[in-house]
């Protein structure tokens, strides 16, 4: 795997919050979604692609391992698993900061694949078309 890139960093307000107080899952979901996005744009684009249009197609392995709750400044960091021709799988590792504690509350594999906006196929990543 890739070194490890801060894709985004926020801070969790009560609006994200479920009945028990805690941060809501489903927004942590879409923050990792929209931090693996980022982070496969920049991986093809260091590979010598062209910034493509990515569409999820999968977020594996969702681990959920501690809470997040309200104030947590959180870090979605991703690396890159692997690059298909069409397809780039990322990994990306959410911690939490809550004071002086760093915390390793989430992590999940996110599958986007390079679409023609026009006919919204897939097409390769790299102009070469290959991995």
């Amino acid at each position: 795997m890739s070194e490890p890139y801060l894709a985004i960093r926020v801070v969790m307000m009560p609006r994200d919050t479920n009945p028990l107080g805690s941060i809501f899952g489903g927004v942590i979901l879409s923050h990792i979604d929209s931090a693996g996005a980022i982070g496969a744009r920049r991986e093809v684009g260091r590979a010598g692609g062209s910034l493509p249009f990515l569409v999820t197609v999968a977020i594996n392995r969702v681990e959920f391992h501690q809470p997040v709750m309200v104030g947590d400044v959180v870090s979605f960091k991703t690396r890159l698993v692997k690059m298909g021709k069409t397809s780039i799988t990322m990994n990306v590792a959410v911690e939490s900061e809550r004071g002086t504690e760093i915390l390793q509350v989430t992590e999940a594999e996110v599958v986007y694949v390079g679409i023609n906006p026009h006919d919204r196929k897939p097409q390769p990543l790299l102009s070469d078309g290959k991995p």
